[in-house]
């Protein structure tokens, strides 16, 4: 997969501070490059996503075994 590159996010400012966003900062997210204005912002989001996610699949799996 590409490294993900400023040009190609889906959002001008930071989800968490609102602050622009930077090239050094970029995740992908379900197909998408999300931009954010410190690593330490992207990270967040990352482990937010990943729980998230997580817990959604859980959802999923125990709903398909509910009587």
């Amino acid at each position: 997969m590409e490294k993900p590159e400023l040009k190609h996010v889906i959002n001008t400012t930071c989800p968490w501070s609102g602050e622009p966003v930077r090239g050094d900062s970029l995740t992908r997210y379900r197909g998408a490059v999300v931009g954010f204005c410190n690593r330490g912002c992207r990270d967040r989001f990352e482990r937010a996503t990943r729980a998230f996610d997580a817990a959604l699949e859980a959802l999923a799996e125990n709903a398909g075994s509910a009587p």
